[in-house]
């Protein structure tokens, strides 16, 4: 899952000859939190919420009051952005993207290519939403969640299973974060099991691995184990 394929596109973008004014109104009318910088047709830095309150007028908040500060309109972008933003490449992961956001408190990255030139924006809410996409939420389904033995074959045994019972498996996601001392988590949501056998394969499985979660999407319901 690379950068590129759930970036933002195009970026709300702003000049840093621009005024503070206008990268508020950017920011209220896109719903966003930060806004690359440019200067010459590269990233010169990026200005943010924070950046922007630094550069209002004392106990002047302006995504609360309904006319602009007049100082706002007088300073230009160049003046209060933070230079030397941290960025990404296209070519990164989500993840190892993710990972630079967790480090470094950001909700927010520019996506530049070779020439310096911002090509997108990935954001938090990007990331989120790209969870929501593979674990397959609004789709209905079954979740299972269960730990096992970290060993090989034991997610084929599994999955064997769920196919024995005519289920229709549609992501399943393997970790040892949260997991005991040689144990794995699975994750699996799954589809097209009638209730009688999806009982059977819930007891099956239970002999087999320590079933931690059963989320039934299509009848609301849920069984925490």
């Amino acid at each position: 899952m690379l950068v590129k394929d759930w970036m933002s596109k195009p970026p709300v973008t702003v000049d840093a000859d621009a005024s503070v004014a206008k990268a508020v109104t950017l920011l209220n009318r896109n719903e966003i939190n930060m806004l690359p910088v440019l200067a010459d047709n590269r990233l010169a830095g990026i200005i943010a919420n924070a950046d922007i309150q630094k550069a209002s007028a004392a106990g002047f908040d302006p995504f609360k009051q309904g006319e602009f500060n007049e100082l706002l309109s007088q300073v230009k972008v160049g003046s209060v952005m933070t230079r030397k933003p941290i960025t990404v490449p296209p070519e990164h992961t989500v993840e190892e993207t993710a990972e630079i956001m967790l480090l470094h408190k950001v909700s927010g990255l520019p996506v530049v290519d070779g020439r310096d030139e911002v090509i997108g924006v990935i954001t938090r809410s990007d990331i989120l939403q790209l969870i929501i996409i593979l674990a397959g939420k609004g789709k209905g389904g079954i979740q299972f969640a269960l730990e096992l033995e970290n060993q090989p074959d034991r997610i084929k045994d599994i999955t064997d299973m769920i196919l024995d019972y005519g289920g229709r498996i549609s992501s399943l996601i393997s970790t040892r974060e949260r997991a005991g001392r040689g144990n794995q988590r699975l994750y699996i949501r799954i589809y097209d099991i009638d209730q009688p056998s999806l009982l059977r394969l819930t007891e099956v499985i239970r002999e087999k691995a320590e079933l931690l979660y059963i989320v039934n999407h299509d009848e609301r319901t849920r069984q925490i184990f």
